[in-house]
């Protein structure tokens, strides 16, 4: 199995050459594993998909966007799609995680689980807390401590009742 600083150090790679270029404002697709070689090795990943996953990730399509964001899956097909911007300038622990996050959930829509149920809020969805367990789960194994985790956790999009419903959901403790 490689390790998880090789595994970023390819997937970096093969991003540096994606067209980052602002005029170049079309959508790129591909399959998963063309871009992120190496993450059907990864334990996190192998613990969402068992021993399926080189073959789930292997047809999984990801899409590069120029919109702004991060990532989500797809409701329509399952892939992934990604912004190009937050590849090229967001943190790179963060686009792990993420990732760990948006693999969970592609798990749960093979599964035939509704991923953006409108009965609840964001914070509040089974799917969300399920993946943001399991991620959680990834950043403790990688040693991240809880002030990082929090820090991960916080986003612009959530008020802040809305993240420690969210945190006391997850089992991260909020300092006051």
């Amino acid at each position: 199995m490689l390790s998880l600083e090789l595994v970023m150090l390819k997937v970096q790679r093969k991003l540096s050459k994606l067209p980052l270029n602002p005029l170049n404002m079309g959508n790129t697709h591909g399959q998963f594993l063309e871009y992120f070689k190496g993450f059907d090795t990864v334990e996190a990943v192998r613990g969402i998909f068992g021993a399926k996953t080189s073959d789930i990730l292997g047809n999984l399509k990801v899409e590069f966007t120029w919109l702004k964001g991060y990532m989500y899956v797809n409701s329509k097909d399952g892939h992934i799609v990604i912004s190009k911007a937050y590849l090229q300038k967001g943190d790179k622990i963060d686009i792990y995680l993420d990732l760990i996050h948006e693999l969970y959930h592609v798990k749960q829509f093979f599964e035939g689980r509704e991923l953006f149920d409108p009965k609840y809020k964001y914070v509040d969805r089974p799917t969300e807390i399920e993946a943001y367990r399991y991620t959680v789960q990834e950043a403790r194994r990688l040693g991240l401590t809880e002030d990082r985790i929090r820090q991960y956790l916080k986003t612009e999009w959530i008020n802040n009742s809305d993240f420690k419903r969210l945190a006391a959901s997850v089992g991260v403790i909020i300092v006051k």
